[in-house]
């Protein structure tokens, strides 16, 4: 039986994918179109996260503009003040559940605002979605209201529409793998070049890196596009429509030895190419050798995981070719992958569906949330997902293709190897 509410909740909200999603351009100054307070929460907790700056702003929506304004004042006021301090060279304009209530016109403020300020506009109220279809559906936007229509199409330009779950440094990994293959690859958005950890010169007011507008603009002639996770398919088919002659192919997940095999076979295939670059060659061979390493530890764990669901399909997936028993996956939202997550349980929940089973469980896979009922049941944590406020290099983190799925098989046993030893 569903539970009527949620209790002490996993989900994040649909905005809050927006806002990573607009980060992942450069010079980009994210706009929430809602009260000041959801632009703060969502400011802090993604600041406390990666340990960097987050850029955002607000129409800051009060109780008498909730109901007098229709959204158009409070967004071209909004424009004028970021304009009057900075000068993006885009605003991504998102909604919260407040304005999508009262029905405000983001398109035709957008329109109106059109010569004054370059903008994308996207519907995200929080009464529905997650994290992973915020981020999408900003994609999707981008796509269709920046990248230009091409007569033609270059085979060796590549996209790459990486789902919100990967960290900037797994999407770096994943762009210099594909670019051993001779691509000229572009990730949108791209999170490896913004919220990767490095020291600027300043602290600035925008974006801070990320692919560039007109790097995206001119993306019309890609002829190959990749999809990394369920949340991402409808990018994929999104950007299909606008370059009928581009090859689109789609991934669920990037971790473990078979994803990474069929990631590879897609490239060679395009490619028509034999044999792999040698350093992908190496990297699978030391992940071979690495799921016989751990494969005794992991094998002997009864693990749960609760995290978004192309997280948790990536990880089940990877953990399950070393032997782990994954009794249960819990995620926020319902997912198209969810059936095909590799647990003898998936069930729509929040924490306290987790510490409900935790008797029948070694370990936990979550994020900062899950810590303390993992303490309170003296259970161990793997930290993963949003948010993790316990440890720093959170962008750092790599669990994908061949040498990071080595690094998770590895933190993991390591893990259950000192659990068992501190018992």
């Amino acid at each position: 039986m569903a539970k009527p509410f949620q209790i002490n909740p996993l989900k994040l909200s649909q905005p809050m994918g927006a806002l990573l999603a607009f980060l992942g351009i450069k010079n980009c100054m994210p706009l929430m179109h809602g009260a000041q307070g959801c632009a703060s929460f969502s400011k802090v907790f993604f600041t406390r996260h990666f340990n960097d700056p987050i850029a955002i702003q607000t129409t800051a929506v009060n109780d008498i503009t909730a109901v007098i304004d229709g959204g158009d004042y409070s967004i071209s006021e909004a424009i004028k003040n970021i304009t009057a301090k900075v000068t993006p060279d885009l605003v991504g304009l998102f909604t919260t559940g407040l304005t999508e209530t009262k029905g405000d016109d983001i398109k035709g403020a957008t329109i109106l605002l059109k010569d004054k300020q370059k903008i994308v506009y996207v519907n995200t109220p929080d009464f529905e979605g997650g994290l992973e279809s915020g981020w999408s559906l900003s994609v999707q936007s981008i796509i269709s209201q920046l990248i230009k229509p091409r007569n033609s199409i270059n085979p060796n330009k590549l996209l790459l529409l990486p789902n919100v779950n990967l960290t900037p440094i797994e999407v770096e990994k994943i762009k210099e793998s594909i670019a051993l293959f001779g691509f000229d690859v572009v990730a949108l958005p791209d999170l490896s070049e913004s919220l990767d950890g490095h020291l600027g010169e300043k602290q600035g007011a925008l974006s801070s890196g990320g692919v560039e507008v007109s790097t995206i603009e001119a993306l019309g002639d890609a002829g190959i596009v990749i999809s990394i996770g369920e949340s991402m398919r409808k990018c994929g088919e999104k950007f299909k429509t606008i370059q009928l002659l581009t090859q689109h192919f789609h991934v669920n997940g990037l971790s473990g030895l078979i994803e990474s095999d069929n990631f590879y076979k897609i490239l060679m295939e395009y490619k028509d190419i034999k044999t792999p670059p040698l350093p992908i060659i190496r990297w699978r061979k030391r992940l071979q050798d690495a799921l016989l390493d751990t494969h005794f530890l992991i094998g002997s764990a009864d693990i749960a995981i609760a995290d978004e669901p192309d997280k948790t399909y990536s990880l089940a997936k990877a953990l399950s070719e070393a032997g782990a028993n994954i009794l249960y996956a819990f995620v926020p939202t319902k997912s198209a992958i969810n059936e095909h997550i590799n647990a003898k349980n998936v069930a729509v929940g929040d924490m306290e569906d987790l510490e409900n089973i935790l008797s029948e469980c070694e370990i936990i896979i979550s994020n900062f949330h899950g810590e303390r009922i993992a303490h309170k049941h003296h259970k161990s944590i793997m930290l993963r997902g949003f948010p993790n406020y316990e440890t720093v290099g959170n962008g750092m983190k790599n669990d994908v293709l061949y040498e990071g799925s080595c690094y998770l098989l590895f933190e993991l046993a390591n893990l259950i190897r000192e659990h068992r030893e501190n018992k």
